[in-house]
């Protein structure tokens, strides 16, 4: 399977982020060949107010109805069908009633949902530049551990922030994921010292792959539009914990083969998950 993660610099324009995501995509796919593609964390609308983030957000079809989406939902889905390849929709903003969701979505070639996770940890900290991060006003948390198979491939799904929650990765792995998925915003400050060290230690410790599509860049925030950055740097880290594949500033995508042999190679020679005694 070769998996091609998109690194986007969204704003809080559902329709200008799809423009972007559609570019990126046909460059990838025509470059690279990809049978999964997967976008970052809340692509479609990155910044702006709250009230924006409701605007942009979409009510999800029932799980396993063939009822039509968003916009944003109709556009991943278009995407595999058209594409003939799997989609892992990074996140979007899930509207539910009054609540919303950071949620992604994945679907097969024939345009089939095939998971939908919420975000279970949210972003609620000061960073060392001073500047405050309250997902929770805004987001409410999911609680599903989430897998799904995809080309022989059994696949898990964090979002950001859950990154820092080892046990939500263990989880994964005991359900039975070979690839996690990791779309993220993550902070320009916190991204610099520890993106790139903390999944490559999930990957060690799961013995999983791990793509980590990200957005980079700067958007506007809140009401006051207060400029944020996000680090970029999106990749892809095999089971051993070597960097396989990376974007660095900018725009564009990254695209490795994940190779179960390899999985386990790994796993058999280093069987770590039959030796915990502690979880």
């Amino acid at each position: 399977m070769r998996v091609s993660v998109v690194q986007m610099n969204p704003g809080h324009v559902k329709a200008d982020n799809i423009a972007q995501a559609r570019a990126l995509i046909d460059e990838a796919v025509a470059a690279d060949t990809p049978d999964l593609i997967s976008l970052p964390e809340i692509w479609t609308c990155l910044g702006g107010d709250r009230a924006a983030k409701f605007d942009q957000a979409e009510e999800l079809p029932a799980p396993g109805s063939h009822a039509p989406g968003g916009e944003a939902y109709e556009f991943l889905r278009g995407v595999a069908r058209a594409r003939h390849i799997h989609v892992h929709g990074g996140s979007i903003g899930e509207r539910a009633g009054d609540k919303l969701f950071n949620t992604s979505v994945a679907f097969d070639p024939q345009g089939r949902e095939l998971a939908r996770y919420r975000k279970i940890h949210l972003f609620d900290i000061v960073t060392p530049d001073g500047q405050g991060y309250r997902e929770s006003a805004t987001y409410g948390a999911g609680g599903d551990i989430v897998t799904c198979a995809a080309a022989g491939v059994t696949l898990g799904f964090a979002i950001c922030y859950d990154l820092r929650f080892p046990e939500l990765f263990l989880a994964l792995r005991r359900a039975g994921a070979e690839l996690i998925f990791l779309p993220a915003a993550f902070t320009l400050q916190t991204g610099r010292d520890h993106w790139e060290t903390l999944i490559r230690a999930r990957a060690i410790e799961t013995q999983c792959w791990i793509a980590a599509p990200a957005t980079w860049g700067r958007h506007l925030d809140g009401a006051t539009q207060d400029p944020r950055f996000t680090f970029g740097h999106s990749l892809i880290c095999d089971p051993w914990g070597h960097v396989v594949a990376k974007v660095s500033d900018g725009t564009g995508w990254a695209t490795a083969r994940i190779d179960p042999a390899l999985t386990a190679r790994v796993r058999r020679d280093m069987p770590v998950l039959g030796h915990r005694r502690l979880i």
